[in-house]
């Protein structure tokens, strides 16, 4: 799971610098890089503040930092085929100004 790196990457698209996101959420900045370069595991209740600040559902954050590694092995395939394009769809409706 690559969560820091979806929340950077929902952060940018949605114009938010690093230290205001942060203290919109009520994090300090450090934190914030922590998470986003997957240095620190935020718990869910800083999910959860993150997810609203970002007017993004909590399981659509969750659904885009999946990889393979988190799929069970007997569905990893069905996963490949429909991984790129549930991604782009959710990205197209969600995160496109």
């Amino acid at each position: 799971m690559d969560l820091g790196n979806t929340i950077r990457t929902i952060r940018n698209r949605k114009g938010f610098t690093q230290i205001e996101f942060a203290n919109k959420c009520n994090i300090t900045q450090s934190y914030l890089s922590q998470i986003e370069s997957n240095k620190k595991e935020p718990n869910i209740s800083t999910v959860k503040i993150i997810s609203k600040n970002l007017d993004v559902p909590l399981p659509v954050i969750f659904f885009l930092s999946m990889n393979e590694s988190d799929i069970d092995e007997t569905k990893v395939e069905s996963f490949k085929v429909i991984n790129k394009s549930v991604k782009t769809l959710i990205t197209d409706i969600l995160l496109t100004p």
